[in-house]
């Protein structure tokens, strides 16, 4: 087999899930302006359209775009329709002025639910459409909905059929980066105790793990989409993604507490505690993201908690010996809270543990993920 088509498959595999959204969108494309023409649309332009906006990247996903789309359409035909019918507009002064009517009040609604937001292209459409092609303003809202009925049953059932993405699984994946993400992070912060943070990749890591956590709430929402209606089984994405959301909680307060490396004589005794505890949370963290892809069981925790037990025992040495008593204020309040933010991470780690083992009784379709 040529280098070439070697590295071709090597890459469609990859992005299995990208090629997959490709070829749906094509299929329901196809589909939709097949069937239009068989049904003899007035402008099966509109199905095409449709179909290749409720085609989405999961199957969850596209059942929402395609209730938002058909509720949009058909509120906006039946209003637009009824302001087209009882309000005349023969002139064109008029029919500007019917236009701010129908517009309006629809992009106001469209402005507190943008769900909604089809609704007052949906209006325009059966407004104006009857002054161009001189069809009666009724008919022109039927053909509107049938038109994008049309679309959104075929991109739905596409979505349904043609090489299908279920958004539970893509949630594996998109925590497995949080995880990486907030694990780089954990290791930057407590570097950060003895020489200082480098803050233009703190930030960089930080603005990461947000726009991650976006996403993975996205594809949470769609995954319970697909469970209600019964498309999806396995674990509630619920505690998986809480978990997921506590643990960059620690990671906030973690990193307020090391904003400055600690005093020169706490520095000569934690170093080693504090770096074993980068060390293993970091490894573990890893671990766990990599356990989620691949459906594995969670590692054991027993090396984080030795190592935190060992950080908790040095505190407890320096604060017998009297060596945190001197502090400033402002520095022992960040000593104390740095301990503090660590035993919260324990214990959600923990439920990460639990959350893990949960989805590893759950079958991983490793080439239904989404990656990066």
């Amino acid at each position: 087999m040529p280098v070439f088509l070697k590295h071709l498959i090597a890459s469609l595999k990859a992005r299995r899930v990208e090629f997959g959204l490709g070829v749906r969108v094509t299929v329901a494309a196809v589909g939709a302006l097949v069937i239009g023409l068989a049904l003899n649309l007035r402008l099966p332009l509109w199905a095409v359209l449709t179909s290749l906006i409720v085609t989405q990247m999961s199957v969850g996903r596209s059942l929402k775009v395609t209730r938002d789309y058909l509720v949009g359409t058909v509120g906006g035909a039946i209003y637009g329709g009824a302001i087209a019918v009882l309000i005349p507009h023969s002139s064109e002064g008029a029919l500007l002025a019917v236009l701010v009517l129908a517009v309006a009040p629809l992009a106001f609604i469209a402005a507190f639910n943008p769900s909604l937001n089809v609704a007052t292209v949906t209006a325009i459409i059966v407004l104006l459409v009857p002054t161009m092609s001189h069809v009666n303003p009724l008919d022109s809202a039927i053909d509107r909905v049938l038109e994008v009925a049309v679309g959104a049953v075929t991109g739905l059932l596409v979505s349904f059929l043609v090489l299908p993405s279920r958004a539970h699984n893509q949630i594996r994946n998109s925590a497995a980066r949080v995880l990486e993400l907030i694990a780089s992070a954990l290791s930057e912060l407590l570097a950060g105790l003895t020489r200082g943070l480098d803050r233009n990749a703190l930030h960089e890591l930080q603005d990461g793990i947000g726009a991650a956590l976006v996403g993975l709430n996205t594809i949470g929402a769609e995954a319970e989409r697909e469970r209600a209606a019964h498309l999806s089984t396995g674990p509630n994405t619920g505690p998986l993604l809480r978990t997921v959301l506590r643990l960059r909680h620690d990671l906030v307060i973690i990193g307020r507490a090391t904003v400055t490396p600690l005093p020169d004589v706490l520095q000569s005794r934690l170093a080693v505690p504090v770096a074993k505890v980068s060390e293993t949370v970091v490894s573990y963290l890893k671990t766990m993201s990599a356990a989620l892809r691949t459906g594995q069981g969670s590692p054991p925790i027993l090396p984080v908690q030795a190592a935190l037990e060992a950080y908790v025992a040095e505190v407890a040495a320096l604060r017998s010996e009297g060596l945190t008593r001197g502090l400033p204020g402002d520095i022992a309040e960040r000593f104390f809270t740095l301990g503090f933010s660590l035993e919260q991470m324990r214990q959600n780690l923990r439920d990460l543990e639990r959350c893990v083992a949960e989805w590893a009784e759950a079958p991983a379709n490793v080439g239904d993920q989404v990656r990066h």
